[in-house]
């Protein structure tokens, strides 16, 4: 692979990872703020769900950073981007300009899509032969081939 497409991965792998990971670790810090949050988006476990949502987020973001299980960390942010679609964001229309509905601030899922989006080319595409996948070949194939979406 030419190294302008591996730099390329690089870019898009290490900053999707870093906005996981940042909002991850936002997510850590105000724990109860979240936690609300959820609860108000009517998550019964709402505890639960701040748990997975912050463990999910840090995980992915740390893997995608580094290029470890990139196929697989893909699909986490997929299945973030779904719920967040689905639970906030699709009720809201496209653009992300957000706006009150009923009282609360709505936002559409422009920004949610646009990631999913990066997160399925990273997935398809693969993490690049700047990552740990591409350094631990087994059979020539990067140990993350198995997560593979496409």
């Amino acid at each position: 692979m030419p190294d302008t497409i591996d730099a390329a991965l690089l870019i898009i792998r290490v900053l999707l990872g870093v906005v996981f990971l940042a909002h991850g670790v936002k997510h850590a810090m105000g724990r109860i703020k979240t936690t609300n949050w959820f609860a108000s988006l009517g998550f019964r476990q709402a505890g639960l769900q701040w748990f997975a949502s912050t463990a999910t987020e840090i995980g992915v973001g740390i893997l995608l950073v580094v290029g470890l299980l990139t196929s697989f960390a893909a699909a986490g942010v997929i299945g973030i981007m779904f719920v967040a679609f689905w639970t906030v964001h699709r009720s809201a229309g496209f653009f992300i300009t957000s706006f009150m509905k009923d009282g609360i601030e709505v936002e559409g899922y422009e920004y949610v899509m646009a990631l999913a989006v990066v997160a399925l080319a990273i997935a398809v595409g693969g993490p690049g032969d700047w990552s740990i996948d591409a350094q631990i070949l087994i059979d020539g194939t990067s140990l993350a081939a198995p997560f593979a979406i496409a």
